[in-house]
């Protein structure tokens, strides 16, 4: 049963725009599948589902990568945890970070596999990341923003 909820979850979300835990349930309902608050927060985070950058600027669950034995999930905790500030110019972004977090900090942001990023530097407490273009500099730290929360 967990095995065809989270198939059908893949799909739904692959097929519409869901924001929200609730619209997620509703559109479970719709296909005659009920489920708890607490079943669609673990079916999330079993399944990697994180929150990607709609069309309309808003964010919504998309599939993300899933690495192995979670590892890419305790990644994005510690970034999480970890970030203080974020900054840009030009095609470059750089992140602080809590004192000797900046290692892990940018572990997790090499884990996400984003094709704009070229690449990232870490210090003790800075991150430097190089974006591909000028232009994929706002959409990196809108979509860091959605990750951070």
């Amino acid at each position: 049963m967990k095995g065809s909820r989270q198939n059908l979850i893949s799909e739904i979300i692959t097929s519409r725009c869901i924001r929200t835990q609730e619209e997620l349930a509703s559109a479970l309902q719709e296909r005659g599948v009920s489920v708890t608050q607490a079943t669609i927060s673990r079916d999330i985070k079993e399944m990697h589902l994180v929150k990607g950058l709609a069309e309309d600027g808003t964010y919504r669950y998309i599939l993300g990568e899933q690495g192995d034995s979670g590892v890419s999930d305790r990644l994005i905790r510690m970034l999480a945890d970890s970030v203080v500030s974020m900054d840009s110019a030009a095609n470059l972004i750089v992140v602080r970070t809590l004192s000797g977090s900046a290692h892990v900090a940018g572990e997790a942001i090499d884990s996400l596999k984003w094709p704009e990023i070229v690449g990232t530097i870490a210090g003790d407490n800075t991150i430097l990341i190089i974006v591909r273009t000028e232009e994929n500099v706002k959409e990196i730290l809108q979509r860091f923003e959605g990750i951070l929360g």
